[in-house]
């Protein structure tokens, strides 16, 4: 047994204390903290937040060896109990870090415990001590009383603990407790349907993956309601979410949240125990490329918007606006000329999370490509009398349940032995920086694709207010007028055509030739630029009026999800 005590008295401070406590079983002690957590693919060197660690026996202090950044060794002088004490810095507020103040505590565990070699599969049980009237929140077995019990360091680390004076509130799905517990706005409190609307969002999880119960024993909502913020992170038990207060008051916002919590639900199946091969086990210390997240991500991304439909919380017209507008950011996405699905996949440890100006020139989302070919197979497989889901029930009964992981040759043959032309078809689109046939597969269900072009000119630039009040430029399409004309990311632009610029919005309804006067390592620079007929500004999806009873039916059965 491996005993972690989290102590929060420093919580004011931002300041995490962890303590471990176990017996040694050989003379030579190796520590390592993990570099990134499951379900957010990036190397986060957590170690840089953590300080002052310190290793006792009997009261001493023994030596620390350290190998690498984030792993130390020690020569024991006797397998007798040993004492580990750190600090931590939390002060990171996403899903996948540490986030301590004075209002609440979220700890994502990979962050905080140190793993201790040849212990991974002992089990792990974890006490807290919390400021005056918090309350914990957590997944795992046990009381604050007495602990609270993890199998092993897997299920330690993916247990997220939300600690606060929050409010729980409770419901079920087929009979399996859920809770729902919001840090910086009780949103049942002021939206008294939503705990009812989840749990309609939840039921219509299970009947996608053709399951009478959740695959938690107990799950566990935690919402970090913000000014500003999106994003979630699955685990067996439980999600984090983060949503944003100014975005939920849009009139899409509601929607769009429910869209994250099926997101999130789904992937109790689909990522935690439906998993690809190179995450099983998963590797706490170094990137391991991941073929399969296409599958992982992208078709829960295209089924998070048909569940909240399937569930009548939205309409068809407000559903065809939402695959509307991804199938708009995926053409008006330059990258997907350049990286394919697979690729996308494979790179996700270094491109997906490292975005900058230049990154849609040169990538494509797996979220958001994945999704796409999600859509385009969901439609060709409704030719051959089958459907998605039935492919993902196949590879659950086949791979999750049991927890063996599938590579891309098991996806490809579980595709194939529904539809057979697949077996070359999916290869082909997984490899492809080409566009798979999407206006021929919506015609299918008599749905299409309008164009609406901009009024003004194109540019290809994208202009912000930097901090100190400078407009700067944030993005740059390859090839376009002001990549063409020599203009570099971090430009300062100062004036057109002999105009001060004061704001972006200054920079809209330009002629077809403009001066330029820019500000590029502190000197001024003089460049023309001429600008381009208006771009297409956004697709748009739109049932088609004169669509056969048939289409129509087949629309029906495709947007709900139907097997």
């Amino acid at each position: 047994m491996i005993d972690l005590a989290i102590n929060l008295a420093e919580h004011r401070q931002q300041l995490v204390g962890v303590t471990l406590r176990l017996t040694p079983r050989q003379p030579r002690l190796l520590l390592r903290l993990p570099a990134w957590t499951p379900g957010s693919y990036l190397i986060r060197d957590y170690v840089r937040h953590l300080e002052g660690l310190e290793l006792r026996q009997h009261g001493q202090r023994l030596p620390l060896r350290r190998l690498a950044p984030a792993t130390w060794q020690a020569e024991l002088p006797a397998l007798d109990p040993l004492e580990i004490q750190y600090r931590l810095q939390a002060s990171e507020l996403s899903v996948r870090t540490c986030h301590v103040d004075a209002d609440h505590a979220f700890l994502a565990l990979a962050a905080v415990v140190l793993q201790v070699e040849g212990e991974r599969w002992s089990p792990h049980r974890l006490r807290l001590a919390l400021p005056t009237g918090w309350q914990p929140f957590l997944s795992l077995p046990g009381t604050a009383a007495e602990g609270w019990l993890a199998r092993d360091f897997d299920q330690l680390v993916d247990t997220p603990v939300e600690a606060g004076p929050h409010t729980v509130h409770r419901f079920s799905v087929a009979g399996v407790p859920h809770r729902w517990v919001g840090w910086g706005d009780d949103l049942p409190a002021l939206d008294p349907p939503w705990l009812a609307d989840v749990a309609r969002v939840c039921e219509r999880c299970c009947q996608v993956m053709g399951e009478p119960t959740p695959a938690a024993r107990d799950y566990l909502f935690v919402l970090h309601l913000l000014e500003e913020g999106y994003g979630g992170l699955e685990h067996d038990e439980g999600c984090v979410l983060q949503f944003g207060r100014r975005a939920l008051r849009k009139p899409e916002g509601r929607r769009k949240l429910l869209q994250l919590v099926a997101h999130e639900y789904l992937h109790q199946w689909n990522v935690r125990r439906l998993r690809p091969q190179p995450l099983v086990p998963i590797d706490y210390d170094q990137p391991v490329p991941v073929d399969g997240l296409w599958f992982a991500e992208g078709i829960t991304s295209y089924l998070d918007q048909l569940i909240p439909f399937a569930a009548g919380l939205c309409s068809e017209a407000e559903l065809l606006d939402d695959i509307g507008a991804d199938l708009s950011r995926y053409r008006l996405t330059p990258g997907r000329r350049v990286q394919s699905l697979r690729e996308s996949a494979e790179e996700a440890w270094v491109k997906l999370y490292r975005q900058d100006g230049h990154a849609r020139n040169s990538q494509v989302s797996y979220y958001l490509k994945g999704a796409v070919l999600a859509l385009v197979l969901d439609l060709h497989l409704r030719r051959h009398g089958s459907a998605l889901v039935r492919v993902l029930r196949d590879l659950w009964r086949r791979y999750g349940t049991c927890g063996r992981g599938y590579g891309q040759a098991d996806l490809v043959a579980a595709f194939a032995g529904h539809a057979e032309d697949l077996s070359t078809l999916l290869p082909i689109w997984l490899g492809s920086t080409h566009d798979p046939p999407i206006d021929d597969y919506l015609s299918d269900v008599g749905v299409r694709l309008v164009e609406e072009r901009s009024e003004e000119r194109s540019t290809g630039w994208l202009l912000r207010r930097s901090a100190a009040g400078l407009i700067e430029l944030a993005g740059l399409e390859r090839g376009s007028p002001a990549a063409i004309a020599g203009l570099q990311l971090g430009d300062e632009l100062l004036a057109i055509n002999d105009q001060r610029l004061r704001s972006p919005e200054d920079a809209v309804a330009l002629p077809p030739v403009v001066s330029l006067v820019i500000c590029r390592d502190g000197r001024l620079r003089q460049l023309t630029m001429s600008t381009a007929e208006p771009a297409i500004r956004r697709w748009r999806l739109e049932a088609c009026p004169d669509a056969v009873p048939d289409a129509v039916e087949r629309r029906r059965s495709w947007l709900n999800a139907a097997a």
